[in-house]
């Protein structure tokens, strides 16, 4: 199934940041997974609040990102990241913004001398050569963000001032907007449109149904 997607396998990680496993962006997150999984690549996922992950930057942790020192917790994060070829980011914007988790993951795992560096005053980003997938839902619709300028600050502040800033090389940014109002049909083409940005290609008719047989339907 889904032969028209890519077949190289390589390496995923998953960061994800929603507490609930009724929300848009855990089906998000398992869309992604199951897509991947069916193209045979290898997949490892990080949920944050699953992982109980402490997002909180201590003294501690600025001291030994100084020294290049990080603790146990930090470096199995540092290593999964390394490991992997493609990043896939899912989180909700709250208060335009990453939820709190998913910012002190960046603030603790995305270190200096790991994610980044300064070579004679010139800034470096030490995660070239990873691909980045980001996916956000969020509540306002895109018109509203746009006539404020928001939707352009979203994207300076993560896409410039973290994921290009480290290296990464992004592939596709989802804004998924009025998600809290989202309709089956509105989902449907969402899920479409994820299963999409991982394929070489864009599925046609026959393939269009196939999707739609074999992802689940989602209920809110």
């Amino acid at each position: 199934m889904f032969n028209y997607l890519k077949t190289n396998k390589m390496k995923h990680l998953i960061i994800y940041a929603h507490p609930n496993k009724a929300s848009l962006n855990h089906l998000f997150k398992q869309t992604v997974e199951e897509t991947l999984l069916q193209q045979k690549h290898e997949v490892v996922v990080r949920d944050l609040y699953q992982l109980n992950f402490d997002p909180v930057l201590s003294l501690e942790d600025m001291d030994g990102q100084r020294r290049g020192i990080v603790n146990e917790a930090i470096r199995t994060e540092q290593e999964y990241i390394a490991w992997a070829e493609v990043v896939t980011f899912i989180y909700p914007i709250w208060w335009t913004g990453m939820p709190g988790i998913m910012k002190g993951y960046i603030d603790r795992v995305f270190s200096y001398g790991f994610a980044y560096r300064y070579d004679s005053g010139v800034q470096k980003g030490l995660l070239a050569g990873k691909a980045a997938y980001i996916i956000n839902s969020h509540g306002k619709a895109k018109a509203e963000y746009q006539e404020i300028g928001m939707d352009n600050a979203l994207k300076l502040t993560s896409d410039t001032g973290v994921y290009t800033y480290c290296g990464f090389d992004i592939k596709q940014h989802f804004f998924f907007d009025r998600a809290d109002r989202a309709t089956a049909e509105i989902i449907k083409g969402w899920k479409t449109a994820i299963v999409d940005a991982y394929a070489i290609s864009k599925p046609n008719d026959k393939m269009q149904e196939e999707i739609e047989r074999e992802i689940p339907h989602w209920e809110k």
